[in-house]
């Protein structure tokens, strides 16, 4: 029986897989940037990394392809993916033998022009499937992110078709997952069977019937464009940095450097980026003027791939029981290698050398009268309830050239669902001149429980 194992990436939304598909050797299907975990299992099950499979050149974190094969593995790429470094080109129809299992490769492009899935075979059984973004629990893989969308989910929709005529029981293990911005579910299995995406999912037994032809193929162009929403910026540029192959690290990582307060002052003013990853409470406590608040948590990459200029060194802010390795990992996995370093001893050296600094308020759920309430959680979210007469921006939507323009003047609280991104909204509308910002404490659902009030929808 075919052994594989899935590496998650719970911040991202995405996972990789390590399957055993020979003697003593595995296959990591789609690794992330850091080799480690690929390493570690497989040394736990007694195997090597042999071959590394990317099924696409991706936009939401660094290819971790490169770094294992830098370390012995055979790496297998789309012919079309552009790549500047060494690989194998694969192509549609082609089969290796893997030293036990055989690999053949499926053109299937949508997700991106250059998708590829990857079948495993046992003789001639198919065992498995390596999907990428091509078929995943509910659908398909978002299809803008690399050209005019309604041709790229035309070919979705060939592609997805294709792969459902694959076995019923055959299990398919999709990159993309749950929390995802390239997928359009965002609860749900991470992965699947070709029957139950048949059967269980309107949208893919729609593009699974022969009898629909155009009709099916226009439908699910129409459902797949319809439910597209926003994806953080870094999507646009991160394509570049996997073609070209990011800096390799190998089993290390950079250290975090210690970086002087009036260093980090002349820094600030030279143009660097200064991240307060702290908890919401510190930083509204105390922090330095015009940096930007995002707490250090599962989804600390995106927003700092949202938020961020990648030209631009970053400084960090942290409190001292945080975990260095996490924010570096954090940084590194969306192609934030100017990582000038850290302020050494926190916001309170930077308060002992005499260094002005900022507060913002927090606001309980229930007493907003007075402020004007800045909803800034995504558009979907905020259709499925909000607070009557509060004004509502996206939060990545604020970082954008003229994105604070239009937004209430006087006190205002930002909202989101917990409070980590009102914090980031809140530090971005500081920055940008506002003076009278709070974060308000909790959700929509906080503040209907405290006031008795009924929420909005639509």
């Amino acid at each position: 029986m075919l052994r594989v194992w899935s590496v998650v990436d719970e911040g991202l939304g995405n996972s990789s897989y390590l399957a055993e598909v020979g003697d003593g050797v595995a296959l990591v299907v789609d690794p992330g940037r850091d080799p480690r975990p690929y390493l570690s299992l497989s040394a736990r099950h007694g195997l090597r990394a042999g071959f590394a499979a990317e099924t696409h050149v991706h936009a939401d974190f660094v290819s971790g392809g490169r770094e294992v094969a830098g370390l012995g593995a055979r790496l297998l790429a789309p012919a079309g993916a552009g790549l500047a470094f060494g690989h194998e080109p694969m192509r549609d129809g082609q089969e290796l033998d893997l030293g036990g299992l055989t690999i053949r490769v499926l053109a299937t492009p949508g997700h991106s022009p250059e998708h590829l899935s990857y079948l495993l075979l046992d003789g001639a059984e198919p065992v498995a499937v390596f999907t990428g973004g091509a078929l995943i629990p509910g659908g398909v893989a978002r299809t803008d992110l690399a050209g005019p969308a309604d041709p790229a989910t035309r070919a979705a929709y060939r592609s997805a078709r294709a792969l459902l005529a694959l076995p019923d029981s055959l299990p398919v293990y999709p990159t993309h997952g749950p929390g995802s911005f390239c997928s359009p579910d965002a609860q749900g299995e991470r992965t699947t069977t070709i029957g139950r995406e048949k059967t269980a999912n309107p949208l893919l037994a729609a593009a699974s019937e022969d009898a629909l032809g155009t009709a099916g193929e226009d439908a699910f162009t129409a459902a797949v464009l319809a439910g597209l929403g926003s994806y953080p910026a870094y999507f646009g540029w991160l394509p570049s940095v996997n073609r070209r192959g990011a800096p390799r690290y190998g089993n290390s990582r950079p250290p975090l450097a210690g970086l002087a307060p009036a260093h980090v002052a002349e820094l600030a003013a030279a143009g660097a980026t200064i991240v307060d990853a702290r908890p919401v409470e510190a930083f509204a406590a105390a922090h330095v003027p015009g940096s930007v608040s995002i707490a250090l948590r599962p989804a600390f990459a995106t927003w700092l791939g949202w938020l961020a200029d990648p030209e631009r060194p970053l400084v960090v802010v942290l409190d001292a029981g945080q975990d260095r390795g996490e924010l570096v990992e954090a940084c590194l996995k969306v192609g934030y290698d100017n990582l000038a370093g850290e302020l050494d001893g926190g916001i309170a050296a930077w308060q002992g050398a005499g260094l002005a600094t900022a507060s913002i308020g927090l606001v309980p759920a229930a007493a907003v009268a007075g402020r004007q309430v800045l909803d800034v959680r995504q558009d979907g979210e905020w259709a499925a309830g909000h607070i009557p007469g509060s004004a509502h921006c996206e939060l990545g939507a604020l970082a954008d050239p003229g994105g604070t323009a239009g937004l209430p003047d006087g006190p205002v609280a930002v909202m989101c669902a917990h409070g980590e991104r009102a914090s980031t909204g809140a530090s971005l509308l500081a920055a940008a001149g506002a003076e009278d910002v709070a974060v308000l404490c909790g959700g929509p659902d906080d503040w209907a429980k405290a006031t008795g009030e009924s929420l909005e929808h639509g």
